[in-house]
């Protein structure tokens, strides 16, 4: 089967297609062909092997996809082949075929297209989480989302809109504000040219409730400090690049309460909430949400995908497409 292969660390040009044999179902898993994988930020991380916990080489990047299931496994109930299923895995997304426990997919919601469903799981689970999970959500209060016509912040964007949040998105230019305002935002600031923590006490009055942060790096700390007295913090990642040092004394005196969100464990460790962010996702998607997907590459041109999300120029999600015939 036709595989992406990182075989040395280093940049996204440092990937390349490779003809592997397919993987042999085992008791408990399901092999899907995959019709399409999503790009997400981390998957640049594990090229580079920056990531938190690393991927040993050769291996194929991917954490996301959607496509229909091959085969299952000894002892899988539930799934089924031939069954339309979206879901994640470590790494290993990227190819014809992969291989996952039964526990990592699910049915494609009724309304999405393998294409879209690909790049569903990650993003809007991530946003779903720290929004309500963590975040604590109420209807009618403000959140401010960083990075927010990214995947994950276009993502949270859309779910908070939903959910009834008044949303500040904060991008790096105007351009990609216009895009988090067509998905509802009330208000946008870019943190380039705009004084962050100034323009979110201007647009709120007494600050923010919460502040979700894919971002990281010098936007953190000016959000968190134009949060309200006993709001709320979730740091998601850190696609600025650098990992923000806070400090703990704006925490005390202003009684915030930070969380952090990291989706592979919170999906192992929670499953139970993780089943009901999955259906209320469902239900938001029978309302007629859709993921923000903005380009779509052939899998030979995985490089060049890469290196956009990379610097960071495509708005909303980059999807692979895989298997054309599927997608």
């Amino acid at each position: 089967m036709r595989a992406a292969r990182c075989e040395e660390y280093g940049g996204p040009e440092n990937v390349v297609i490779r003809d592997i044999p397919s993987p042999e179902v085992t008791p408990g898993h399901v092999l899907v062909d995959v019709a399409a994988a999503a790009v997400n930020y981390p998957d640049l991380l594990f090229i580079a092997n920056k990531y938190q916990v690393p991927a040993p080489l050769p291996f194929t990047p991917g954490s996301e996809f959607a496509g229909r299931v091959a085969a299952v496994g000894e002892g899988v109930t539930g799934v089924s082949a031939g069954d339309l299923v979206y879901g994640s895995v470590f790494t290993g997304a990227m190819a014809d075929q992969v291989l996952v426990p039964a526990r990592a997919v699910a049915p494609v919601p009724p309304g999405l297209s393998l294409t879209e469903a690909s790049a569903f799981r990650v993003t809007y689970l991530t946003a779903y989480h720290s929004l309500v999970t963590a975040g604590e959500l109420r209807p009618g209060q403000w959140v401010v989302v960083l990075g927010a016509a990214g995947g994950v912040g276009s993502a949270t964007v859309d779910v908070a809109v939903r959910l009834g949040a008044r949303v500040i998105a904060a991008a790096s230019s105007a351009e990609r504000l216009k895009v988090c305002a067509e998905l509802g935002a009330e208000a946008g600031v870019d943190y380039v040219t705009e004084d962050l923590k100034q323009r979110i006490k201007e647009i709120t009055g007494e600050g923010a409730d919460l502040v979700v942060d894919p971002v990281g790096d010098r936007w953190a700390e000016p959000a968190l400090r134009a949060i309200r007295w006993g709001g709320r913090f979730v740091t998601v990642g850190y696609a600025g690049g650098d990992i923000p040092r806070i400090p703990l004394n704006i925490v005390l005196l202003k009684n915030i309460t930070v969380r952090g969100l990291e989706l592979r464990t919170w999906t192992e460790r929670m499953p139970e909430e993780t089943a009901r962010a999955r259906q209320a996702l469902t239900d938001l998607v029978a309302g007629g949400m859709r993921p923000a997907v903005s380009e779509v590459h052939d899998l030979a041109d995985i490089g060049t995908a890469l290196r956009r999300v990379a610097d960071r120029l495509p708005t909303g999600k980059v999807v692979i497409r895989v298997n054309p015939d599927l997608a």
